[in-house]
């Protein structure tokens, strides 16, 4: 603690030197070596911070403020007094803020210095800008305030610091606060189970948190309104009395007769409309200590609402009061960078560059004129979210068309101060429509529009320097209770009046869908389709693009989706027929990490997918997972820049002159024919004329976790098999019988008939000689799938696919980075991992190679063969674990890999996506032949 108090004692003397003080040309560099030295504790100032950087701008010499190479942050410097908001002619005649210089600056370094952040400064107050979301508006960190949130600037020296974002801290808190409001009420009702007690329980917390938030932003006039009218009775009842008054209040008109006679500490507050108030019906229960103390201490006096983020505080909010997300302990939301990951590429990238040649504009008046033009076109454009939840995308959305807005106010007005503020503010929440099933979600979506409405409000009067009316709330009717699956899109927004669909619709599997979201799929695809099996999250694909194709617009539609749409099957199953119908891709992320959950995050591999109803002349934008973008002239369905090709799944291989691949022999036994280590030894022990129908046996997991010549499970491998032998051993037969009666009740008919053979596996595809195992499942994490030869003693499983009669030359195409690189474009996944099966191995194009060719990739087959020998005591999973690969396991395979490649007419500076777009080539060139 004494170290605490020293530091900031320290940052204090800091802030008392600066403060007032602060000149661009003669103490920029002396206030950032002692902010980094005082405030952030840097030994070496001068060695982490380059200062006057020179940078070539339309052939012109000049020269960055400031450029930190660590954690690439580059420094607009201002004077102090200076609006770091406020656009001011350069050199050139153009008009641009600090943050649009220092984004020239940017543009002109080379792409390893490309900053992260960049930060504006006038000495009093520090803009911080994310590059990873260059449209979103900066944090904003006072001088006065660096006491209590200095740590706020730690990004500067700390690569993995989030502690920038206030908004997302503030968020989560208000979430807390909001679940121990909703518990402490939750134990006075009756009967919380009942549907009119739960639904008022969820009601009553959004009041409260309109009030507390209302009451922070001033909305009730001034600060602590609420607060000081609810403190003021001490008797519970009376408190419980004043609440259910004040509601009334909030949905009483101002014009209201009735109002005259209210009572002074009631009359002040005003008229809020929205529907919000206006259920008379809503159960209210009796007040506690624990209730009030929560209410006027913790939610009022210790926490300021005003500056949550609507976008986050909206998914959090309606998530803290959800049975289901209750239940898992996890506040969910999706973080604003996902957001825009969306709708960035969708449409905000277009309107920034729009702007900023608007802005560009030398002559004022054209300048002007374009400017207003381009208000005019913001607060015309619509968004639809078919599956808003608690309105994210939209509440996003909405923020930043508003925060373009307020820019072109600050140039146009120049921080002048307005003498008529009606219709300044055009972009308004009517534009945003949502569908939602859930109707506390719709409720909450309602909520964080409005927070955001007034969020903004507040900006825009900073930038007129008047106030503006905000109250009575704007009735929300865009956002819609319904099954977006089942209602008709058009009763919702006309489609000639839509631009954009965007959105997070749900993803769940067929093994995990409610009878309800089958018929759902069953409706949209037909009963008994083979899209019905897929991902629940198409659905929303097809209805877009046939609602798409009813507009006279260029609607364009981009959602987030689980990652097995745009692998194996699902693509020349559902995707072949979109595009078939119009459908053409313009933008995609391919496969990244989606966090949507702010206590315990849940890691989703998903893609994001814009698209339009039909093609489009323009470049394509593809997005690796670390989201470097790749300009190209089309994508097609496997997220790849080729032409649309669609593997299909064969059953037969391209080359019939290659060994058949088929899955390993299932047991279908309910463990009777599986035997653990231990349960072996004693059968043998007991039985030693069992030893010969011992076997080891292999799934998946056995095969990659086993140690090389040992084996952790045995199956009973009767074929062949006397019965005399086994017959007459009472284990043996209480085994066989419980096999027998797993199998006489299952469904299918093939497990039903071999219920009168209990003794063997429901179906033997076991070789007669050795045999190459691929696992069906493994780590996306491994380099290389590992695969190996395993002799016909040991039994395989299902979870393995074998393939039989294969030589060195085959092992080391299959071990190969050529065949990985197909391998994660074409095969299934289970969440990211991949999911192997004979069709992935059926549709790989094998190369002609030369003799000598092949005689290369046998000896570095070899070699991978002979270097895992060397580690007998590890497993698979051990030696292919990327961290700990054995040196000698890894050369072998880099000299296996460049092998291959040759034989393919690759070379070492091929692109992964240069290697499949060209086996897709090759692909369809065979399949053609065969045609």
């Amino acid at each position: 603690m004494a170290l605490d108090r020293e530091r900031k004692e320290i940052i204090k003397n800091f802030v008392s030197k600066w403060t007032g003080k602060g000149y661009e040309k003669g103490e920029s560099q002396k206030f950032w070596l002692e902010l980094l030295s005082e405030v952030l504790g840097v030994d070496n100032p001068y060695d982490f911070i380059e200062f006057e950087d020179n940078v070539h701008i339309d052939k012109a010499n000049a020269f960055m403020d400031g450029y930190i190479p660590t954690t690439k942050i580059l420094i607009e410097q201002k004077s102090l007094g200076k609006d770091l908001r406020k656009a001011i002619v350069q050199s050139d005649g153009s008009l641009l803020n600090p943050f649009q210089q220092a984004k020239r600056y940017r543009a002109e370094l080379p792409y390893d210095k490309q900053p992260r952040w960049i930060i504006t400064s006038n000495f009093e107050s520090f803009l911080v800008y994310d590059m990873n979301n260059p449209n979103g508006e900066p944090e904003e960190i006072l001088l006065k305030d660096l006491v209590k949130e200095y740590y706020r600037l730690s990004f500067i020296v700390d690569t993995k610091s989030e502690h920038i974002k206030k908004e997302e801290e503030l968020s989560f808190k208000a979430g807390e606060l909001v679940g121990k409001i909703y518990d402490a009420f939750s134990k006075q009702y009756e009967d919380i189970s009942k549907e009119e007690s739960y639904k008022s329980l969820n009601e009553l917390c959004v009041r409260l948190v309109f009030c507390l938030y209302a009451e922070d932003a001033e909305l009730f006039g001034r600060k602590n309104a609420f607060h000081d009218y609810l403190s003021k009775y001490d008797n519970l009842d009376d408190m419980r009395d004043a609440l259910i008054k004040l509601f009334r209040v909030l949905d009483t008109r101002m014009d209201d007769p009735n109002r005259k006679y209210m009572s002074d500490d009631l009359q002040q507050f005003p008229y809020v409309n929205g529907g919000l108030f206006s259920n008379e019906n809503i159960e209210v229960p009796r007040f506690t200590d624990e209730i009030r103390n929560l209410l006027l201490t913790k939610a009022s006096d210790d926490f300021d609402w005003s500056e949550i983020s609507p976008t986050i505080f909206g998914a959090v909010f309606e998530s803290t009061l959800n049975p289901e997300t209750r239940r898992s302990g996890g506040m969910h939301y999706t973080s604003i960078e996902n957001i825009h990951k969306v709708i960035d590429p969708l449409f905000l990238d277009e309107l920034r560059e729009e702007l900023n040649d608007i802005e560009a504009i030398k002559q004022e008046n054209k300048r002007n004129k374009e400017l207003y033009d381009f208000q005019d076109k913001l607060a015309s454009l619509t968004f639809l979210d078919p599956a808003c939840g608690s309105g994210n995308f939209l509440t996003e959305t909405y923020l930043s068309l508003r925060r373009f807005e307020n820019e072109i106010l600050q140039t146009i007005n120049k921080g002048q101060m307005l003498l008529d503020t009606s219709d300044i503010i055009k972009v308004g929440i009517n534009q945003f429509y949502g569908i939602e099933i859930n109707d506390f979600a719709c409720t909450v979506a309602k909520t964080a529009l409005w927070i955001a409405e007034s969020q903004m409000v507040k900006k825009t009067e900073e930038i007129v320097k008047l106030n503006i009316e905000f109250l009575p709330l704007k009735n929300i009717t865009n956002i819609v209770e319904g099954n977006a699956l089942t209602i008709n899109w058009n009763d919702v927004i006309n489609v000639n009046s839509l631009n954009y669909i965007m959105g997070n619709p749900p993803f769940i599997g067929q093994s995990y869908r409610t009878k309800e979201q089958s018929d759902d799929m069953a409706m949209i695809f037909g009963k008994g389709s083979i899209e019905t099996k897929l991902d629940y999250v198409l659905c929303w694909y097809k209805k877009s693009l046939e609602y798409m194709k009813k507009s006279v617009k260029d609607i364009k539609t981009a959602l987030v989706s689980t990652n097995s749409i745009c692998q194996g099957e699902c693509v020349p199953t559902f995707w072949k027929n979109m595009v078939d119908n119009g459908a053409e891709i313009q933008f995609a992320y391919k496969t990244f990490i989606w966090d949507n959950e702010a206590s315990a995050k849940a890691h989703v591999h998903c893609v994001i997918v814009g698209f339009s109803s039909h093609s489009i002349d323009k470049e394509k934008l593809l997005y690796d997972e670390s989201g470097r973008k790749q300009i190209v002239k089309h994508i097609n369905p496997y997220l790849l820049p080729t032409k649309d090709i669609w593997i299909l799944n064969r059953v037969n291989n391209l080359d019939n002159g290659r060994p058949k691949m088929t899955t390993g022999s299932p047991p279908t036994d309910d463990g009777g024919l599986l035997l653990t280590y231990e349960e072996m030894i004693e059968l043998k022990k007991q039985y030693p004329i069992l030893e010969k129908y011992i076997k080891p046996f292999i799934g998946a997991r056995e095969f990659l976790h086993d140690k090389m010549g040992e084996y952790s499970r045995y199956c009973l491998w009767f074929q062949n098999g006397n019965p005399t032998e086994f017959a007459n051993i009472k284990e043996i037969r209480d085994r066989l019988e419980k096999v027998r009666q797993l199998r006489i009740n299952s469904n299918a008919d093939r497990i039903q008939k071999m219920a009168n053979y209990p003794y063997l596996f429901c179906q033997i595809r076991q070789p007669k000689s050795n045999y190459l195992v691929f696992p069906r499942h493994s780590s996306e994490n491994r380099k290389y799938i590992p695969i190996g030869f395993e002799s016909p003693e040991v039994i395989a499983g299902d979870a393995c696919s074998i393939i039989p009669n294969i030589n060195l030359y085959e092992f080391g195409l299959l071990t190969s980075n050529v065949h990985m690189a197909w391998t994660k474009v074409v095969c299934g996944r289970i969440k990211s991992d991949f999911r192997y099966s004979p069709s992935t191995y059926n549709n790989f194009p094998w190369p002609s190679p030369t003799k000598e060719q092949k005689e290369k990739i046998e000896k570095t087959a070899q070699m991978i063969l002979d270097a895992r020998k060397l580690y007998p005591d590890s497993s698979l999973a051990d030696l292919y674990d990327d961290l700990t690969m054995p040196r000698e396991l890894r050369t072998a395979h880099q000299l296996n890999d460049k092998a291959v490649m040759d034989a393919y007419g690759f070379n070492i500076k091929t692109k992964e996506s240069e290697c499949v777009s060209k086996l897709m080539e090759m692909y369809q060139e065979l399949t053609s032949n065969e045609e």
